[in-house]
């Protein structure tokens, strides 16, 4: 590795002919770049924007910057929440918003996505021909954060994580080549360690994905007042163990504090992918009255542009645990988001904040469904038991505000967290990568086998390091020991 030029980053790229292509703090498209960033913790100050337009010029970019010794970042869509993930300070930040094509085979039926698109793009054009993939249930969620940290989508249930439906990725690794990994070419082995591990081992320029029917879906929001917690909680215990016989029919349950409201609701999002309307799945969920109900039959398409469950422009603080499927357990974490909303009035008097208590049934059958269809690096099919995705957050609007939030929603989550523990197989070891807190560690909690796996493929792609130490964001293999 070259040691740091003494150049100003953006001159380094003067021989690659990408003048139009390079953004400083000076232009205004640099800051509209960094405003389209989901949360403020991703506002650092990079010394330049670059924004490759093609697989090449990615090639040529990262050529450049290692021979310089220049650190970086990578950006699909900006919504991973913690600072540093996909922007970097006084550095270069690699912008994959101009690889954002969705390129349908009409004889395959396959698709190529590039990275920087959005679901929203990519179920649009898929529409036309009658088609959708396993993807990001939030439209505006790029393309490849999402499947490169597996991906939980409406389709979970029947076709595993999102990456189980990735047929090739093309890489751009730390020497400038670039490569077409497959579950079956001398790429083998990266193309398994890129289905959950990240940006360890280059940039994805291009996913190449499974498509399949699924004209019409059925599902929205019901919107239940806060007496009825106990009764949603108790009717997702009831409806996890059927997931394996229930395989289109999906719930995510929150417990929200709302600003706009004043006060705590419950949301129940139900969506059957079977276009079943009211299906039996849901007779429990469906038997509490609503203050509001808004489900219908719809598409993907529409109901990802309508399910945005936290907005941009604020800092947003996550932490995430899978836990038993256990009414004590989130009985125990809505009793602890009751405590955190009342620390918060107290520090925001005018409650413009919010706060999420989100529970996702992930049942053990899941990882059986991403096995059938090749399998993945994160480790799920060792899931004992049938488990539930939860996660907690809290959204506040100023810097001063998130010195205290943050803490906050950390005593949150290692409470819920011991409580688990207390319980036999309470506690379930997978780290869903997509929701962590940059506390947290869901490489690890891969399981050492894949641990040892991933540091085997880093080794072999990018032996001197190019992607755990020039370009430092994100979870890194390195960062973990056997």
């Amino acid at each position: 590795m070259a040691n740091k030029t003494t150049k100003n980053p953006a001159e380094i790229f003067s021989e690659l002919n990408l003048q139009n292509q390079i953004l400083l703090p000076s232009d205004g498209e640099y800051q509209e770049r960094q405003e389209s960033f989901w949360s403020l913790y991703s506002k650092v100050e990079p010394a330049c924007i670059v924004r490759p337009t093609t697989t090449n010029e990615v090639s040529a970019i990262v050529k450049t910057l290692v021979a310089s010794g220049q650190k970086f970042a990578v950006r699909s869509g900006g919504h991973t929440q913690w600072a540093g993930a996909n922007n970097i300070q006084d550095g270069v930040t690699i912008d994959l918003q101009f690889l954002n094509w969705t390129k349908f085979d009409e004889k395959t039926r396959n698709v190529d996505i590039g990275p920087g698109a959005r679901w929203k793009d990519v179920y649009t054009e898929l529409e036309k021909h009658g088609r959708v993939v396993a993807g990001g249930r939030n439209g505006k969620v790029g393309v490849g954060g999402l499947l490169l940290g597996g991906g939980k989508t409406f389709f979970t249930g029947s076709r595993g994580l999102a990456c189980d439906d990735i047929i090739s990725f093309e890489v751009v690794l730390a020497d400038g080549s670039i490569v077409t990994a497959d579950a079956t070419n001398s790429q083998k082995d990266l193309f398994m360690a890129l289905k959950g591990g990240s940006g360890n081992f280059g940039i994805v320029t291009n996913f190449k994905m499974q498509t399949f029917v699924c004209e019409k879906i059925w599902g929205g929001f019901r919107i239940l007042s806060k007496e009825h917690i106990s009764d949603a909680l108790q009717a997702l215990e009831d409806f996890t163990p059927h997931v394996p016989e229930e395989v289109d029919s999906n719930i995510l349950l929150f417990i929200a504090y709302m600003g706009k409201l004043k006060d705590v609701v419950v949301i129940e999002a139900l969506v059957q992918v079977g276009a079943v309307e009211n299906a039996p799945a849901y007779n429990k969920m469906i038997s509490i009255p609503a203050v509001m109900d808004m489900c219908k039959m719809t598409t993907v398409r529409e109901l990802v542009s309508e399910y945005d469950p936290v907005p941009n422009g604020y800092y947003n603080c996550f932490y995430t645990l899978t836990i038993k499927n256990d009414v004590r357990i989130f009985n125990k974490a809505a009793d602890l988001h009751h405590q955190v909303v009342g620390d918060l009035k107290a520090l925001i008097p005018k409650g413009n904040f919010l706060t999420e208590c989100l529970f996702q049934p992930f049942s053990k059958c899941i990882g059986k469904r991403s096995a059938e269809r090749g399998g993945n690096i994160m480790g799920i099919s060792a899931q004992p038991e049938d488990g539930v995705l939860w996660v907690a957050i809290i959204v506040i609007k100023t810097a001063e505000q998130e010195k205290v939030a943050y803490p906050m929603l950390q005593k949150w989550g290692e409470s819920v967290r011991d409580f688990a523990s207390s319980i036999e197989n309470g506690l379930l070891p997978w780290v869903y990568m997509n929701y962590a807190d940059k506390s947290q560690q869901p490489l690890a909690s891969y399981g050492a086998e894949n641990v040892k796996k991933m540091k085997d493929v880093a080794a072999k792609y990018d032996p001197e390091e190019i992607f755990q130490k020039l370009c430092p964001g994100g979870f890194k293999i390195s960062d973990l020991t056997l």
